[in-house]
């Protein structure tokens, strides 16, 4: 009997240990609805307070905080010791997919925008709350790393892109407030110009991207009435254009496939943001193969075929 209780114990110790992390749900803004995070609390959080917020993938018409995707994230971050929180966001394509009822060039192309400026804005709303709860979380606000998905790493991106150039949509912001590190995976920026220009350095940024993708473009993907999506590799020749310091990854012949690559990328992204959050920085320009990804239906599929589908 003795020993059974002992083994009992040792499983129970196991399964802690398996799961590291405490989780707790916040409601951090009220839109349409009420938005709320996930906070993952690792069981032996790092010594430097680091948190990560991260922001699911979709196309802007599905997907959820507490997906497969996000739960994966979380789990491998806690056992890293970071907090992380992840968090909702409005869906602007929810809605019996709207692409049907705005079939027109220009209002299509109003949609996106929109689809992203309220993810974006969002984000924002979960950072100023993350910060304004810094203490309670047991976190350091000025290191938090920005991460996402397709959709989410859109989202990371515009927002330090609208944060490092003073635009009002990120104005719940902190002044002066700036991520420790942004981590997209198959990310870009929606702009109206003919190129990227940063106004203030942006956070240290570690692009990743297949050279195919074809739902965001690795380069760009214009847009009528004067914009464009601009994609991982015209970023990477933004900050070079600027002398800024980035890492930039490339998965030759693979599409949106590296927007999941999380459980197969984790010490590149914690040595990345380690080093971030020393306040050290570096350029890399890589690429990269991974037996983990492989070319799927998603190498060749097209936005349009995305939101077809």
């Amino acid at each position: 009997m003795k020993k059974t209780w002992i083994l009992l114990a040792i499983l129970s110790f196991c399964g802690v240990m398996a799961t590291a992390q405490t989780k707790e749900t916040h409601a951090f803004a009220e839109r349409d609805s009420v938005l709320y995070l996930d906070v993952h609390r690792p069981l032996k959080p790092r010594d430097d307070k680091a948190a990560v917020i991260a922001v699911f993938g979709g196309g802007f018409f599905t997907g959820a905080r507490d997906n497969q995707y996000q739960l994966a994230l979380a789990d491998s971050l806690t056992h890293r010791g970071y907090t992380v929180i992840s968090i909702d966001y409005r869906l602007g394509l929810k809605d019996s997919l709207m692409v049907a009822e705005h079939n027109s060039l220009f209002k299509l192309t109003d949609l996106f925008q929109y689809c992203i400026d309220i993810a974006t804005e969002d984000c924002a709303d979960a950072v100023a709350w993350t910060i304004a709860h810094a203490s309670e979380l047991d976190i350091d606000p000025s290191k938090i790393v920005l991460t996402g998905s397709s959709a989410g790493a859109i989202t990371v991106l515009q927002l330090d892109y609208c944060r490092a150039n003073h635009l009002p949509l990120v104005s719940a912001l902190p002044e002066g407030w700036k991520p420790a590190a942004v981590i997209p995976y198959s990310g870009g920026i929606l702009c109206k110009k003919k190129e990227l220009k940063y106004d203030t350095p942006p956070a240290p940024t570690l692009l990743m991207h297949g050279t195919k993708d074809k739902i965001v473009a690795y380069k760009r993907f214009g847009i009528p009435f004067n914009r464009k999506l601009f994609g991982s590799k015209s970023i990477d020749k933004a900050m070079k254009r600027q002398d800024i310091p980035h890492w930039f990854i490339r998965f030759d012949g693979i599409g949106h496939e590296v927007a999941s690559w999380f459980p197969g990328s984790v010490d590149v992204f914690c040595s990345f943001a380690d080093q971030a959050l020393k306040g050290r920085s570096s350029n890399l320009d890589a690429s990269m193969t991974d037996s983990l990804l492989q070319p799927t239906r998603w190498t060749n599929m097209s936005l349009r075929e995305l939101y077809q589908r």
